[in-house]
């Protein structure tokens, strides 16, 4: 059972406890992608993979970079909105926060351009910077303890001596929440049973976990494509990946009833950084059967990422008699390697005469294949990998998009699937994302401003902290939208 415990925290998909670092967690975040680009990317749910055309495809199908047939350059800002709402043991909380960032920037340059009907027709060459993934978070988790924390440091310590305690169990154990039941050295008890000597526990405490995520990955797409005959388009990107990402959560826990132990309140507060750097290869093609009809396909080898982290966490406890208590781990720093899994693409572009774009994407992309290495420290990453494996499996995305032109003005609209990642049993085993995207654009001879609104949504559960089936479990259920704000400008 402890086992499975264990696994459970693996599943709270966007945060984790600082113990397990380089864990699934990080292998997850770092594999998925949400193709962040232009505003007429955004708008059609990213759907690309067959219509090529614009700039953001250079991280999705290299191939469409062979389909300009001039000199553009694009950037676009955005405005990031992310609302969550939380319920934990009859408690609910809700928490929203604001980022501004750049969400693309590029441009091409066509090297190869003649008017003749057969052969080399086009050859270009593109750079595009495209947002992958936004990582900002602000969540609020608040309710009332049939458990504690504590409880899960004095469960880590049992069977080790107190004088040979580490980490955050010795710090437990020297600010007074945990220590030795009576009559033996080796079993603990909390702070909320006085220390096992007037069980049962008494709860009821209010906990309050505040959590603070900052970050993103992005993609730098150094691209080359062309254009054969009018029939297939072809191109390759070289992608250099960057993550950035800090997370911080404080633990809180407040008595409501007087304790024997006279404790009256403690915070833990985990902070991690990781940067690092990742390099792939992307290949595509287009190919145009008939005139109105177009078939894209794409492979994406693993990114290789070398990834630094920061960690450090701290402790304090508070007691009624005056007394507190602050004790800090000394920071660490870990250096680490991740391969993430590759990806399969394909893609139907369909023109209705010259008024409007269907597009349909079909993305294949196996999460239990990404791997950790160590980079120089020799640790053994055998065991999180195996975790990985049996965690995650292979998931299908399915984007959706439509683009109706009028003269100068288009209308466009899109629709997103991001397929389940964890394995049947897992205590996220149904998470998905869904988005649903608008937007219009405006062109007139060599300038065109586009703008889009897209709609994320997804539910997931949040564990606090594992407990064996002696506890109830500490899980809360967190319910977010995420909404973006899109504008791009062009010049051909």
């Amino acid at each position: 059972m402890m086992k499975k415990i264990s696994l459970v925290i693996f599943a709270a998909l966007t945060f984790f406890l600082g113990s397990f670092s380089q864990n699934v967690d990080d292998a997850l975040r770092y594999s998925q992608i949400f193709y962040g680009g232009t505003a007429r990317f955004m708008s059609m749910g990213g759907a690309f993979t067959a219509i090529g055309g614009d700039i953001s495809t250079l991280s999705q199908n290299p191939a469409g970079l062979g389909v300009f047939r001039a000199s553009e350059i694009t950037i676009t800002p955005q405005l990031f909105h992310f609302n969550t709402k939380s319920d934990f043991n009859n408690g609910s909380a809700s928490d929203y926060l604001y980022n501004f960032n750049l969400s693309q920037a590029g441009i091409v340059s066509t090297l190869i351009s003649n008017n003749k009907e057969t052969g080399l027709i086009t050859l270009n060459l593109g750079y595009s910077f495209n947002k992958t993934n936004n990582l900002n978070q602000s969540v609020t988790i608040k309710g009332t303890g049939t458990s504690s924390m504590a409880d899960y440091w004095a469960l880590n310590s049992e069977g080790i001596l107190h004088g040979n305690l580490t980490g955050n169990e010795r710090n437990a154990y020297d600010a007074w929440l945990i220590d030795t039941l009576s009559g033996s050295a080796k079993s603990y008890g909390t702070a909320f049973s006085n220390y096992g000597d007037n069980p049962p526990s008494k709860y009821g405490q209010t906990i309050t976990r505040l959590i603070s995520n900052e970050g993103y990955t992005g993609e730098h797409a150094l691209s080359i494509g062309g254009n054969y005959s009018n029939k297939i388009y072809f191109g390759a990107t070289l992608g250099i990946s960057t993550l950035n990402y800090t997370s911080n959560y404080e633990h809180t826990e407040t008595t409501n009833v007087p304790l024997d132990s006279k404790l009256e309140s403690f915070t833990y507060t985990d902070h991690y950084e990781n940067t690092g750097t990742g390099y792939s290869l992307k290949l595509g093609a287009i190919i145009k059967p008939i005139e109105t009809v177009r078939i894209g396909l794409a492979f994406h080898s693993p990114t290789f990422y070398r990834i630094q982290e920061y960690f450090y966490e701290d402790l304090t406890s508070k007691f009624t008699d005056g007394s507190q208590y602050q004790f800090s781990n000394d920071p660490s720093r870990y250096s680490y390697a991740l391969t993430t899994p590759f990806r399969a693409l394909a893609g139907i572009a369909v023109q209705v005469r010259k008024i409007a774009i269907l597009s349909a994407d079909y993305e294949f992309v196996d999460y239990s294949t990404a791997r950790f290495s160590q980079t120089g420290d020799g640790f053994d990453y055998s065991d999180k990998n195996m975790l990985i494996k049996s965690s995650l499996k292979s998931a299908s995305n399915i984007r959706l998009g439509g683009e109706l032109r009028l003269n100068k003005l288009y209308l466009r609209t899109g629709y997103g699937y991001y397929g389940k990642a964890f394995q049947p049993g897992e205590d996220n085993a149904n998470l998905n994302y869904r988005s649903i995207s608008f937007g219009t654009g405006f062109r007139e001879q060599n300038l065109s401003i586009d703008f889009a609104y897209t709609n994320y949504k997804y539910s997931q559960s949040y564990v606090l902290y594992p407990l064996d089936s002696s506890f109830d479990p500490a899980i809360a259920s967190l319910n977010t939208a995420t909404n973006m704000f899109t504008v791009t400008l062009g010049y051909k």
